[in-house]
């Protein structure tokens, strides 16, 4: 079974990697997930390595994958990312590897993979090939991953106690340190890579477009 969909809901990378084959298409999803981990795994080793919550581009690897590949391949991608990961390749932001529970950022890893799906859904119903829906599906696969991991690191933050994020990070309480290390710093950046791939994307449809009307 391929994992492609019919013509109408076909995602960026059933275009420019068409398979004419069963077997073919197989093996072009297996290389196209592999492809997707690979990008999210070496997107996450350009860091700016601050501390609870690092800046990478990760985040921006993680919507791209998603929206090029579809919602099935790119959970498969991002799920196959999690599982190097916890098994001891040293994949995650700043060539961590391991267990979540060692990570303040754990439940963004695993919100990972639900933003994939958001974002490759959408791009099934078409939302990549026009700015506005590229924007706004960028900007849901964004929050999708607040969902995950402000929870998260405010349990590990908590776990730590006051003296972290009182005496050592200045916050007077825990959701102030929770929003302040993991959400204030990122959300303009969220915006930019929104901003970015409402002109990336429809810009490449154009481009498969363009090449589709030659070979007619």
């Amino acid at each position: 079974m391929s994992l492609t969909a019919s013509p109408r809901h076909r995602v960026l990378a059933d275009h420019v990697v068409p398979s004419r084959s069963r077997a073919l298409s197989l093996a072009t999803d297996a290389a196209l997930i592999a492809v997707g981990t690979a990008l999210v795994a070496l997107a996450a080793q350009i860091v700016i390595p601050f501390w609870p919550v690092p800046l990478t581009a990760q985040t921006f690897a993680v919507l791209l994958v998603g929206t090029a590949l579809g919602p099935l391949r790119g959970v498969l991608s991002l799920s196959v990312y999690l599982v190097l990961g916890l098994v001891g390749l040293p994949i995650f932001a700043d060539g961590h590897s391991g267990s979540l529970f060692a990570l303040t950022t754990g439940g963004f890893i695993l919100g990972f993979i639900a933003a994939a799906a958001l974002v490759g859904g959408l791009a099934r119903r078409a939302w990549d090939r026009k700015v506005l829906g590229m924007f706004v599906a960028f900007l849901s696969g964004s929050v999708v991953m607040y969902v995950f991991g402000l929870p998260w690191l405010a349990v590990s933050l908590a776990n730590f106690g006051p003296a972290v994020w009182q005496d050592a990070m200045g916050y007077d309480t825990l959701i102030g340190a929770t929003l302040g290390a993991g959400f204030f710093p990122f959300v303009l950046g969220d915006v930019v890579k929104a901003i970015f791939a409402a002109a990336l994307l429809p810009l490449a449809w154009k481009g498969v477009g363009a090449l589709d009307a030659r070979k007619r």
